[in-house]
């Protein structure tokens, strides 16, 4: 084999390595990524059925409802236009209360109700995820309501 041959043969074999490892990296980051949506996406459709992702709004006042044991928790995401019943078992965050946002990690049951198996709690007065925020004002937009 010649320099030349030799040469050529160490790029290819090289291009090939780093395809292959970039076509790992990427099917690995693919499938660990989480859509956020909104309660009104779900309601038309928009979410996956199959696949995990997070639901974002308000805890609707009035109806957290926990177990017998504490680790059964109920409760309904709302942004305003549409409301999804979740179901959690574990501890909620200390700072989770009705009327305040809250974003959750799981899957839909039954089409009607998610299952979570994560739940996260806004951090303060001032703070929304960003795509709950836009969630939010889009479906009071949608009903006519204006948020500030």
């Amino acid at each position: 084999m010649t320099p030349r041959k030799r040469r050529l043969a160490f790029i290819a074999l090289g291009l090939a390595a780093v395809s292959i490892t970039i076509a790992l990296v990427l099917n690995a980051l693919n499938s660990n990524v989480m859509f956020f949506y909104s309660p009104s996406q779900i309601q038309a459709g928009e979410a996956p059925r199959q696949t995990s992702f997070r639901l974002g709004g308000l805890v609707e006042t009035g109806s957290l409802r926990r177990g017998a044991d504490g680790l059964d928790v109920h409760f309904v995401v709302t942004d305003g236009a549409y409301s999804i019943p979740v179901s959690y078992r574990g501890l909620l965050p200390d700072l989770f209360r009705e009327g305040k946002g809250v974003v959750v990690a799981g899957h839909m049951h039954d089409g009607t109700a998610f299952t979570a198996t994560e739940v996260l709690a806004k951090h303060d007065e001032n703070y929304m995820p960003p795509e709950a925020a836009a969630a939010l004002k889009q479906a009071h937009d949608a009903k006519g309501v204006n948020l500030k």
